[in-house]
């Protein structure tokens, strides 16, 4: 809990306000985030709550008065454990715990059905009653513990006097279970183990899928914060050098920084001069150059000379933990996207007890046994159970995310399939996004180069890594060009390459005059041959585009470029663009599209389009973008084609046509089987059986998502 909080860039939180975040790991549908949020906000001094269901965390913003206890006493009341999570926790995994129950429900489920086949073919007698007990004996320990995800669920709600969807689950597996007992101990004709396993199963099925789609959205955080160095050497005063954890760095200390290392917090350099890579800070592709009193930042790459930086910054107040509570924040507010399913989550609950009861009190006043209203009652219960409801999406999502990776298309976050489906506007990070990212050099430039100096060229390039330097060896190495042989070849950081060649100075460095990005070829006694670089553009950009444009997506450039060379691409692509954009500057220009009615799609790849990477309606990142960006994304296309754009948006269209047509069904389904199950024409085994088939038919409407991608 941090009090008191400092006014951020968007004004968002008062300075007399504490901010406190708590992990609530009971959440997993729209109800429990609702029911957080509102016990909450009731308590006095509270001045708002956010929740964020992939992370199972909730955001309360207070006045200092209002403690940790009271925050905790709040949730509990309702049936929610809460704490306070720390920075440093390493995220729960929501599918592993319900592998186990999923795995011991389908094995009974199988080996109780083996059983059942011979009492459905008319076996009676002695023969019934022992494949009932071989039932009983597999089915009761796996119910009892395939279905306590349910069962603890219901019992937190029902010990505060309030319920959820899992309330009538669980009266519906408990009640039918004690039946089916009771009816093997006194000799009856039924039992119904099977049909409660196999509600257990397709339950458990559907919460898996869509625990699995949650997980994968939840690390773009840490991933971003790992950007940082784990500590740094540290200098005294005395010049006694000591290896300092991160967290134990503050302001005044001095890192000695060697090349190849990542800085470990924001600082200043005092000694040395070298070039730092800031690409995943600012998405320019060319290292910086940093002398004495540069200003530099964790997370990027010290790429040429060792350094001393002095600390001005570190751990929670450095630039990278500022981007990563961006993306916290940016994540909090995706979450409110919340799947239809569970939309209707508030409503099942008392409309399910509400049949149940009506039911039984119907049957009981129509002179039926307490015994046989029972039965109906549970038969009302089980069959309107809502797995073809809870599959309808994850299903679909799951289909499709598999016919986009086919396609070259990774789907991270299947809710985001969502939320894609309804996107008007795209925004464009330039470097490594709308460009390869990788700077080629104008092949003009190389045609008039002379063969004796091409082959200079080369063999000056191929004695540095940086990003020009690169380009044109791998360039000139295509043309087939041989390497000169040089001497006495040395790379200063910041001015290039210098040698001799045949007793001749010769050097590839910066021009003299502002080209952009561009390099300079000097020969003693010759002319200087400037060679422009470009960013060249993805494969099948003009046709991405166009296709964009008749889906009804308007496309813009949003880049942290300098805005020469963002204006470059602009030209070629017609399309108008902001530059110079920060990580904050970037998430506010989303911020305003999404205010204005619009939904946003951001495609970014470095560590400064995180934030609007989770911010954004829905994101995607290259194959070659960074790890922060490839986290923070929900999708990632692997390929160099810009076409995957397009084709994730045709994908997420046709999956919310199906998510549509499953619900359809679904609610289909209800309406002709619970007045059926009312009327006492369904038995439990019959209700299970119904409801499983309502749910095959929904998996098999969605399967047909498994060629969306063509």
């Amino acid at each position: 809990m941090n009090a008191p909080l400092r006014v951020d860039a968007y004004g968002a939180v008062k300075a007399s306000l504490s901010h406190t975040t708590l992990a609530v790991p009971g959440m997993h549908c729209a109800g429990c985030m609702g029911k957080v949020e509102r016990a909450l906000a009731a308590l006095g001094g509270v001045a708002s709550a956010r929740t964020n269901l992939t992370a199972r965390t909730v955001e309360v913003v207070h006045e200092a008065q209002v403690g940790l206890p009271a925050l905790v006493a709040a949730l509990g009341a309702i049936g929610f454990e809460a704490q306070l999570r720390e920075a440093e926790a390493a995220p729960v995994s929501a599918v592993r715990p319900l592998l186990a129950p999923l795995g011991v429900a389908a094995f009974a489920c199988m080996n109780v059905m083996l059983l059942s086949v011979s009492v459905w073919s008319g076996a009676e007698g002695s023969t019934r009653q022992l494949f009932h007990w071989i039932s009983a004996l597999i089915a009761v320990p796996a119910i009892v513990y395939a279905g306590r995800p349910f069962f603890a669920s219901a019992l937190k709600v029902l010990r505060h006097g309030k319920t959820n969807m899992d309330v009538p689950i669980s009266i519906g597996v408990v009640i039918a279970t004690a039946l089916s007992f009771y009816e093997t101990l006194t000799g009856g004709a039924e039992a119904w183990f099977d049909g409660v396993l196999m509600l257990l199963m397709f339950l458990l099925a559907g919460r898996v899928l869509d625990a699995m789609m949650r997980d994968r959205a939840r690390s773009g955080v840490d991933a971003l914060l790992r950007q940082a160095a784990s500590g740094a050497m540290v200098i005294a005063a005395d010049g006694q050098a000591r290896w300092v954890e991160a967290k134990a760095l503050h302001p005044g200390m001095v890192m000695r920084v060697a090349a190849g290392e990542r800085l470990a917090a924001d600082g200043e350099v005092v000694r040395g001069t070298t070039r730092f890579d800031q690409s995943l800070l600012t998405g320019e592709s060319a290292p910086v150059q940093a002398g004495p009193g540069a200003q530099v930042h964790a997370g990027t790459l010290n790429a040429d000379a060792p350094v001393d930086v002095r600390v001005s910054a570190a751990g929670q107040d450095t630039a990278l933990a500022e981007i990563a509570r961006l993306m916290d924040v940016a994540g909090q507010s995706r979450s409110r996207y919340v799947r239809i399913a569970d939309r209707a989550s508030r409503l099942y609950a008392p409309a399910v007890h509400t049949l149940a009861a009506l039911t039984f009190a119907g049957w009981m006043l129509a002179g039926a046994g307490v015994y046989h209203a029972l039965v109906v009652a549970i038969a009302v219960l089980i069959i309107t159970c809502p797995c073809a409801l809870g599959l309808a999406v994850p299903v679909a999502q799951v289909v499709a995310a598999g016919a986009l990776m086919k396609r070259g298309v990774l789907v991270k976050d299947g809710s985001a399939l969502e939320r894609m489906a309804a996107v008007d506007r795209l925004l464009l990070d330039k470097t490594g996004t709308l460009t390869v990212g990788r700077p080629v050099p104008d092949e003009a430039a190389l045609d008039v180069l002379p063969d004796a100096e091409a082959a200079v060229a080369l063999a000056l390039a191929s004695h540095s890594r940086h990003p020009l330097s690169l380009g044109l060896a791998r360039a000139l190495a295509q043309r087939g060009v041989r390497a000169a042989v040089l001497e006495d070849v040395s790379e200063v950081p910041g001015k290039g390459v210098t040698a001799r060649w045949n007793g001749i100075a010769v050097a590839l460095g910066r021009p003299l005059s502002a080209y952009g990005m561009a390099t300079a070829l000097r020969v003693e006694g010759g002319p200087v041959r400037v060679i422009p670089f470009a960013d060249a553009l993805r494969p099948d950009t003009d046709a991405a585009l166009a296709q964009l444009a008749a889906m009804g997506v308007q496309a813009s450039i949003l880049s942290g470029d300098a805005a020469p060379a963002v204006a470059t691409v602009a030209r070629a692509t017609g399309l108008t663009a902001q530059a110079a954009a920060s990580p904050a500057e970037k998430q506010a220009a989303i911020e305003r599209l999404m205010d204005s009615g619009r939904t946003v799609l951001m495609a970014g790849d470095g560590l400064n389009d995180g934030p609007a990477l989770a911010a954004a309606n829905a994101s995607i990142a290259p194959g070659s973008a960074s790890d922060v960006g490839r986290q923070a994304a929900d999708m990632v296309f692997t390929g160099e084609s810009l076409l995957a754009i397009p084709r994730a948006i045709t994908v997420a269209r046709k999956t919310m046509r199906v998510v549509r047509q499953n619900f359809a069904l679904a609610i289909g389904y209800n309406l002709l089987a619970v007045p059926l199950a009312m009327a006492g024409q369904v038995t439990p085994l019959i209700a299970a059986i119904a409801m499983s088939t309502s749910s095959l038919v929904v998996v098999a409407n969605s399967l047909r998502l498994a060629g969306a991608a063509r």
